[in-house]
């Protein structure tokens, strides 16, 4: 069985009815460590000291979550400097995050019910909608959500076993598996509705794949790769995540046009993820450097640039870019946790 962790985590496994407004101490947008690019922290709920950035629509809505001042993880709109409290399913043990949004301000991503259990949930205009699970399941999260209102994310099935699912229409449908596969979950969702995730397959390896017109197909992996998975798509249908390579190592890739492109890693690193794609074909993701600490990346125009991390810090990761090149994430310093970010690239 896929561990809790992971799939909740939603790729890094880090991410374990008020609406509370507050005002932000953020400093002035400052350059990164490594690179000419600014870096805006984003604060966190009142109290809090770690919160993390994942999703940005082309308003700039941030969501993400925060911890608040009970040590409560809360999912987050940062907007406006401003961090606001998107709410909990009724009953809920505290525990909630925002993985992506829409440009109807619409959020998803999962929260935890009065029987202690994540589900797939709904955030909009202050209303909190828990989008179940799939038959016999306990055990569900959503991921992303696209203009039309598609949802899509992973739910727990009879067996215990994780399967991606696409929610349209207060319909939760089960999207299977590749063939010989056991679990799935998906990640992102395109505005023709063409879905990606990663799914078992012929045993334990798991692959990319993007699912359409009822079809789940396997995009492979890199040269001498075992496993991959991808994490974001766009409209034209370019796909980003990772895959394994010949020495064990993930490296992201980006695919199109029946192709996986590997897209290396930051000199002196050896592993690296793409999680987030825009129209412009940008990539971001985060990629270990030569101190072995991750940092995130821009890629565009065949080269990977640094985003580099707070003054003083030592690791970041980039999660989701826009069509406005609006970059967010997440980065840490020695003596703080990690805090919910905003890149703004020179250009």
């Amino acid at each position: 069985m896929q561990s809790a962790c992971k799939l909740i985590g939603n790729v890094h496994c880090v991410h374990r009815g008020l609406m509370v407004f507050a005002l932000l101490t953020v400093a002035a947008f400052q350059p990164a460590t490594g690179q000419s690019v600014g870096i805006k922290d984003l604060g966190t709920l009142p109290g809090g000291n770690v919160s993390q950035a994942i999703g940005i629509n082309e308003r700039g809505q941030v969501v993400g979550y925060s911890f608040n001042a009970d040590g409560n993880q809360q999912a987050s709109l940062f907007e406006n400097g401003a961090v606001t409290d998107l709410g909990m399913l009724p009953g809920g043990d505290a525990s909630a995050a925002a993985y992506g949004i829409n440009e109807r301000g619409q959020a998803v991503g999962y929260s935890f019910n009065a029987k202690g259990y994540p589900h797939a949930t709904l955030f909009e205009n202050g209303a909190v909608t828990d989008l179940g699970l799939l038959p016999g399941g306990d055990n569900s999260a959503a991921n992303a959500i696209n203009n039309r209102g598609q949802i899509v994310g992973w739910s727990f099935n009879s067996v215990r076993a994780s399967h991606a699912f696409l929610y349209e229409k207060e319909v939760m449908t089960d999207l299977g598996t590749l063939s010989g596969g056991y679990y799935s979950a998906a990640y992102g969702i395109n505005e023709r509705g063409q879905v990606v995730g990663w799914s078992t397959a012929n045993g334990n390896d798991e692959h990319a794949f993007v699912f359409e017109k009822g079809v789940m197909t396997d995009l492979g992996t890199l040269p001498g790769g075992n496993s991959s998975a991808a994490y974001g798509i766009n409209d034209r249908g370019q796909v980003v995540g990772s895959s394994s390579i010949a020495n064990g190592n993930q490296h992201a890739f980006l695919y199109e046009n029946g192709m996986m492109i590997d897209l290396g890693t930051l000199p002196g690193g050896s592993d690296s993820a793409a999680y987030g794609i825009n129209e412009r074909g940008q990539v971001v993701g985060s990629s270990a450097v030569a101190s072995g600490y991750q940092h995130a990346f821009l890629y565009e125009n065949g080269v990977m640039t640094d985003l580099g991390t707070f003054s003083g810090g030592y690791q970041s990761i980039a999660r989701m870019i826009n069509n406005r090149s609006q970059i967010v994430g997440y980065s840490a310093t020695s003596d703080s946790p990690w805090h919910a970010v905003l890149w703004a690239p020179a250009r």
